[in-house]
């Protein structure tokens, strides 16, 4: 069942002629874990922002064509509606981060809409749980290090438990290791709660292995929409400059030169156990 549908979708900042996004249709059906990238300026942040409705009711200009989101039309609904069905969390955590402790952050969606407080209570430390920060309620955010902060970016928008989450490079300020568990985090809220997941993403190596869907965009438009192994292995994905996992260039490479693996890899787990089984089948 969809969760997000879009035809015809185009943008244009004011003040712009050119179209940020243009001529754009995409589905993303209920509880997929979704890849949107490609390369910088393509279009990427401009969809997010339309998807929880900031366009087209913060930033002006003009949005044409469809777009439905958790079964609201954006243009018809306001950011405060979408907001309880599309939760956004931004590159920098810093950026949605200002109380002083984080279960204070964490409440203070909820507080704005006028929740109950033992209703409050209860999402809280639920979030927090889920997330892992339980241990951390009482700190102030910008005590942090900077995997902490986003875990409570994070917690914020699922205390208001979206039917979507958004997540705009929340990982670009983060080591590897960092990034890793986050997208851990990520995966685990997708599979154990159903959340739809949205990722915009360039650390490919790190985060195709939990995604089930990849849209890429170049210079407003969709180029590349379907299932991760299909769409990496494809030339198109190296032509536009996508960062394509290692893995999945080291199967292109075997390839070539008459190696198969069998299938496409997309984690360094999953070719290491496919480079395996041929080293035994070829002693075989």
């Amino acid at each position: 069942m969809a969760i997000i549908e879009a035809k015809g979708l185009a943008y244009a900042y004011p003040g712009r002629t050119n179209h940020s996004i243009k001529d754009l249709s995409i589905t993303i059906e209920r509880g997929e874990f979704v890849i949107l990238t490609g390369p910088s300026g393509c279009g990427k942040t401009t969809l997010c922002r339309c998807f929880n409705g900031l366009i087209p009711h913060f930033y002006d200009g003009k949005l044409e064509g469809d777009l439905t989101v958790a079964g609201l039309n954006v243009p018809e609904h306001s950011i405060s509606e979408l907001a309880s069905r599309v939760g956004l969390v931004f590159q920098n955590p810093e950026n949605q981060l200002f109380a002083l402790s984080v279960e204070k952050d964490v409440a203070f969606g909820l507080e704005n809409l006028g929740m109950p407080r033992e209703e409050i209570r209860k999402r809280v430390d639920w979030a927090l749980k889920m997330t892992g920060i339980e241990d951390l309620r009482d700190r102030a955010p910008h005590e942090l290090s900077g995997g902490q902060q986003q875990r409570v970016a994070i917690a914020c928008v699922l205390a208001m438990q979206p039917d979507v989450m958004v997540l705009d490079e929340p990982t670009s300020f983060l080591d590897p290791l960092g990034a890793q568990r986050i997208f851990e985090v990520i995966n685990e809220l997708n599979k154990k709660l159903g959340i739809t997941v949205i990722l915009v993403e360039h650390r490919l190596d790190l985060a195709s292995k939990y995604a089930d869907h990849v849209i890429i965009m170049d210079k407003g438009e969709i180029i590349l929409d379907g299932e991760p192994r299909k769409i990496f292995d494809s030339e198109e994905a190296r032509l536009i400059g996508v960062g394509v996992p290692k893995v999945t260039r080291l199967y292109q490479f075997l390839k070539e030169r008459g190696v198969l693996l069998g299938r496409v890899p997309v984690a360094s787990e999953e070719a290491s156990h496919l480079l395996r089984e041929v080293l035994v089948r070829d002693r075989g």
